[in-house]
């Protein structure tokens, strides 16, 4: 088993190796919608406009999957907003003003700068015939009509500012709930599938989809004002790139994040020249807008997919044959290499993902890692 164990290191070693040296620049990140990748364009727009480089990791992932990145210093910068800070990054110490947050980000070598303009907070929505109908105007009203399905992205229904504690706040009887793709939930809602889903104040698809906002009458989500973080260490690595995307504060109103992201989304337009635009518009600068094609997005997209499988896949090979060998020789053997292999398959992808970050970074290692430890389970069983 010797020779076993030194194949598991070498797979582990080959899957966690990083990949060549980009040089130095400054990584910015953002999340898995419209809004944040068009802010995310903005500030490496701002930054290269400073004379720095910039490399954007558009749609990294959520909250958690961010914030781990930021403090490992994989990244240097992303657009957050404060209630997803003080229910979410920070829940739990209880912070009720901007300066208590700031000083528990400093602690953690973040910074954070002033709001950038606009508060988009979160929303329940749902088709106005709907609520017209049922009387519906508040979350309260939702009470009296437990038949309703709801249909919410899916970090909305994890968070602690989420369903969880919006259902208990409110005391909502429905039992129809399940989590979904943000975009697919506007398309179910538009098909009679779900009844209610969670809004960003400013999506333009609000308005496309001619959908009511209903009132939180018991105050209970927060402003999120838009801000950006990033690392401390970046005033000192980059400071004009760091006084350049600070500019933003204040500057973007609720009224122009919308017709932005209805640009991006609605109108296909891409999002860094919506960001291009904006910028010329508000400050002068005059950046070069980078395009990608959808096909050579599906090319790209679908290389990096097959290299991630294929490493991943035969790395799990490599390892489940000898472990399934061993299980069916050994009785004793196989009811914990089993065991082992089956809890590992329980775990969530997002739960994994994040505790791989701080430990091989951001990027292909942690998915190869995610990917090789899920395909053990059926290798070995079959073995």
């Amino acid at each position: 088993m010797k020779s076993l164990g030194g194949l598991v290191v070498l797979v582990l070693f080959l899957i966690a190796a990083p990949g060549p040296a980009v040089g130095q620049e400054v990584t910015v990140a953002s999340k898995t919608f419209t809004e944040s990748v068009v802010l995310g364009e903005l500030l490496s727009a701002l930054i290269r406009d400073s004379g720095a480089a910039s490399r954007h990791r558009r749609e990294l992932g959520g909250t958690r999957i961010l914030w781990s990145a930021l403090l490992s210093g994989e990244i240097d910068v992303y657009p957050e907003y404060t209630g997803t800070i003080s229910q979410e990054i920070l829940a739990g110490e209880n912070l009720k003003t901007e300066p208590e947050v700031r000083a528990a980000l400093k602690k953690r070598g973040v910074l954070m700068s002033r709001p950038l303009g606009f508060n988009n907070t979160y929303a329940m929505g749902m088709k106005k015939e709907t609520a017209g109908r049922l009387g519906i105007r508040t979350i309260s009203d939702l009470r009296k009509h437990p038949e309703l399905k709801f249909g919410f992205s899916n970090e909305f229904m994890d968070r602690g500012d989420g369903w969880p504690s919006l259902k208990a706040r409110y005391r909502l009887p429905q039992l129809s709930v399940r989590g979904l793709d943000h975009n697919l939930a506007y398309r179910a809602l538009e098909g009679g599938d779900i009844h209610l889903i969670d809004l960003y104040a400013t999506d333009a698809d609000i308005k496309y989809y001619d959908l009511f906002t209903l009132g939180d009458d018991l105050n209970f989500f927060p402003r999120y004002d838009a801000v950006i973080l990033y690392r401390a260490d970046l005033k000192k690595r980059a400071p004009k790139a760091v006084r350049s995307f600070l500019r933003l504060g204040g500057r973007i109103g609720e009224g122009p994040m919308i017709r932005m992201n209805a640009r991006a989304k609605i109108d296909k337009v891409a999002e860094s020249r919506v960001a291009s635009e904006f910028l010329a518009d508000a400050f002068g600068v005059v950046s070069k807008s980078r395009v990608i094609s959808p096909w050579r997005r599906l090319m790209r997209n679908a290389r990096d997919h097959l290299y991630l499988v294929v490493i991943s896949l035969l790395a799990a090979i490599l390892v489940s044959i000898p472990l399934g060998i061993w299980a069916a020789r050994s009785p004793l053997a196989g009811q914990v290499i089993l065991g082992v292999v089956g809890i590992i398959q329980t775990i969530p992808s997002l739960a994994l993902l994040v505790f791989m970050i701080p430990l091989l970074g951001i990027g292909g290692p942690p998915a190869m890692m995610a990917l090789f430890l899920y395909s053990l389970l059926p290798i070995v069983r079959n073995t």
